[in-house]
């Protein structure tokens, strides 16, 4: 493998030289770099290699596997995650090393595997490739060269995606190459979405949880408070006896309505610190609808 470097000094013990300094000037000069390598990045992209890659996955017709090493291996399993939670493709992510190792039984004749990688020339999926085709899978590759040996092994082709260069000042760390390859297949899956013509409610069926979840599938029923729930007061009820009601149900107000449980005002928890300081203890011989905010009141100012 090569001899190493010597490890570089830890902080401490180069405590005597100045802090490290970000500035704005330097850091806008490196956004505008980035900039250019993603117009680089636009201008030159082949869009009929990103129709095919699309059509090839709204195509399928087994499962459809993604897999990659490093920086790359990251984005194949986003990939594989935001197809899956579409319920429109069968995506999943194949570590390379494990697929090695027994993992490669997941594959099966029809399937289409799809290996991402900056360079192309990745030892672990230039050992899968073959492997693949073995079982039956169909190969599409997804990298920055644009010969590559992992094209050559690849039956569906391969999409380039222009790299400028690298942000890195050594052009070697992927701090620009993945955001590219992100950017390509977030994008590709919202043109699937479309062409598949997925609906929120199907949508909605992959995300029962978090805020997509709670926008999509959760109505007004699920949410709101039941009967039993609510700090209601009747507009003759001594404000001193509704405490509890008001500050035990969570609500931070008392929903005052009369004999027919019509909704007539609020009392909020703000009301009652006012109408402390205003009236002191007068406040034991004040009735509920005495101090809410009336809706005709309201309606009248």
């Amino acid at each position: 493998m090569g001899s190493l470097p010597p490890p570089l000094p830890s902080s401490s013990s180069s405590s005597s030289s100045s802090p490290a300094k970000i500035t704005e000037g330097e850091l806008g000069a490196l956004f505008e770099t980035q900039r250019g390598i993603l117009d680089h990045f636009f201008e030159r992209l082949d869009l009929s290699e990103a129709a095919a890659f699309a059509q090839a996955l709204v195509d399928a017709p087994g499962a459809v596997f993604f897999s990659g090493v490093g920086k790359s291996g990251l984005v194949a399993r986003k990939l594989a995650q935001s197809l899956a939670s579409l319920g429109l493709v069968r995506a999943s992510f194949l570590a390379p090393v494990d697929a090695l190792h027994g993992d490669l039984g997941a594959l099966f004749p029809g399937d289409l595997l799809v290996l991402l990688s900056k360079s192309g020339a990745s030892d672990e999926l230039l050992a899968l490739a073959p492997c693949a085709r073995a079982k039956g899978a169909a190969l599409l590759a997804l990298t920055s060269a644009p010969r590559s040996p992992l094209a050559a092994l690849c039956d569906r082709g391969v999409v380039h995606l222009p790299l400028l260069r690298e942000l890195c000042p050594f052009g070697l760390a992927p701090l620009t190459s993945a955001a590219l390859q992100m950017l390509f297949v977030d994008t590709v899956v919202a043109a699937v979405m479309a062409a598949r013509r997925l609906t929120r409610d199907q949508l909605a069926a992959n995300h029962p949880a978090g805020k997509i979840g709670k926008s999509l599938i959760f109505k007004v029923k699920d949410v709101m408070k039941k009967k039993e729930d609510l700090p209601i007061s009747k507009e003759g009820d001594m404000i001193m006896d509704q405490l509890t009601e008001l500050t035990s149900k969570g609500c931070g107000c008392l929903l005052v309505v009369d004999d027919e449980y019509h909704l007539i005002g609020t009392f909020t928890d703000g009301d009652l610190r006012r109408t402390l300081k205003a009236s002191g203890a007068a406040i034991f011989n004040l009735t509920v609808g005495e101090m809410c905010n009336s809706f005709e009141d309201i309606k009248a100012s």
